[in-house]
């Protein structure tokens, strides 16, 4: 389907490339104007505004490594434009909208499931495309004929976290936390559930309602059901309260997470405690020295930098899948030959990148055809992540 409306947006361009006008993009017809947008979609408040800020360092790092993109033989500067949707379903909207009346030709987010499936209508609206960066749920592309994204799905991450509790934590009880009302945690803890039981593992969900800052009953009631294992994909604000219970709590069962939980946040919550903390992420620390460097040295250039990033230069992984979504957005516009956000979106089918977090390439529907998932351990003594080994599953 995708690659159909693919075909009819090649078509319309063509007829408007006669007509002397294109629909999106900042560059007029003539080239005169030599400067293309790329949206940022990101939340830098709310539940999700650090991990949001991280994806957008990631963004901004490499459109400080590349600020320009030659597109049919013309340069182009790259400007980016970048709006908070406050981890907001209800706001998603508006800042879409803003976008959209900025011209980009293509964006890139949002950080969470949630605000990316709110925002969407939006930008298909608008016949604008958007490059997912870590929004995991598989209902963003779903019938989406304008979304992509280069991260792994929920159905494959929560198999891989179901696999690592029972075969590697030896665990034969979870307990299943997600927060009320977000496709994320709802998501992938059911996904979790369904592959931990058909391993022969038992598990009790629970949820959370929006602003719950107290979690001392949920981590009483994992105990007082005897679980092996606290399982909560929830944002790193709800995630460091969690820690805390359960230190407070003197319970000793381990914490499992998804890629939510892969921030120094999380590291910074833990660090010099006795608690046990594993989570699932799409790409670990050291795994390409160039970029780590490079990263490090320019989040540390700068202060509000260096505190957009948690106050240290950990390596997130979700800034380094920020940094390949931009080079991926690139590519499409270089395959585009325009800055038309029709031609943007007919070109992404077949665009492909090699970036630090692996090859990107997109399936029929839009998502990425990856099959590898990273388990990092929290060192409590180092306040560091140890990488254990990458999961794959065909």
């Amino acid at each position: 389907m995708k690659r159909t409306l693919a075909l009819i947006c090649v078509a319309c361009l063509a007829l408007a490339l006669l007509a002397g006008c294109g629909a999106n993009g900042s560059s007029s017809a003539s080239g005169s104007d030599k400067v293309v947008k790329i949206g940022v979609f990101e939340p830098a408040s709310g539940d999700n505004g650090a991990g949001g800020k991280q994806e957008t360092l990631g963004i901004q790092y490499a459109n400080s490594v590349s600020p320009t993109v030659d597109i049919n033989g013309t340069t182009y500067d790259v400007k980016l434009e970048t709006v908070d949707n406050e981890s907001s379903n209800d706001k998603a909207a508006t800042a879409a909208s803003t976008l959209v009346s900025a011209g980009v030709s293509a964006v890139l987010g949002s950080y969470g499931s949630s605000v990316s499936i709110a925002g969407g209508p939006t930008f298909e609206a608008a016949n604008i495309p958007v490059i997912g960066v870590t929004c995991t749920n598989p209902q963003v592309t779903q019938g989406n004929s304008y979304y992509y994204r280069i991260c792994f799905l929920d159905p494959f991450q929560g198999t891989v976290l179901a696999n690592y509790a029972y075969n590697t934590l030896g665990v034969k009880k979870a307990y299943c936390l997600s927060k009320l009302g977000d496709d994320y945690s709802n998501g992938l803890v059911n996904y979790f559930v369904d592959a931990f039981q058909k391993l022969g593992g038992q598990c009790v969900t629970d949820t959370f309602p929006d602003g719950n800052s107290d979690f001392t009953s949920y981590v009483a009631n994992a105990k007082s059901q005897g679980c092996d294992v606290f399982f909560s994909p929830v944002s790193t604000e709800a995630a460091q309260l969690i820690v805390d219970q359960v230190v407070a709590q003197g319970a000793k069962f381990p914490i499992l997470a998804g890629d939510t939980w892969d921030s120094n946040v999380i590291l910074q919550a833990a660090k010099g405690k006795d608690v046990n903390i594993s989570v699932t992420t799409f790409y670990p620390e050291g795994a390409n020295a160039e970029f780590d460097s490079g990263f490090k040295t320019w989040v540390n250039a700068d202060a509000t930098r260096l505190s957009s990033n948690g106050g240290d230069d950990t390596v997130s992984a979700t800034s380094a899948m920020g940094y390949d979504a931009y080079f991926t957005a690139l590519a499409a516009l270089k395959n585009a030959g325009s800055t038309d956000s029709a031609a943007v979106m007919a070109a992404l089918p077949n665009t492909t990148y090699d970036g630090v977090s692996g090859h990107i390439a997109f399936d029929e529907n839009g998502d990425a055809i990856r099959d590898t998932a990273y388990v990092k351990h929290a060192n409590t003594e180092t306040g560091a992540w140890e990488a254990l080994p990458s999961v794959t599953v065909g």
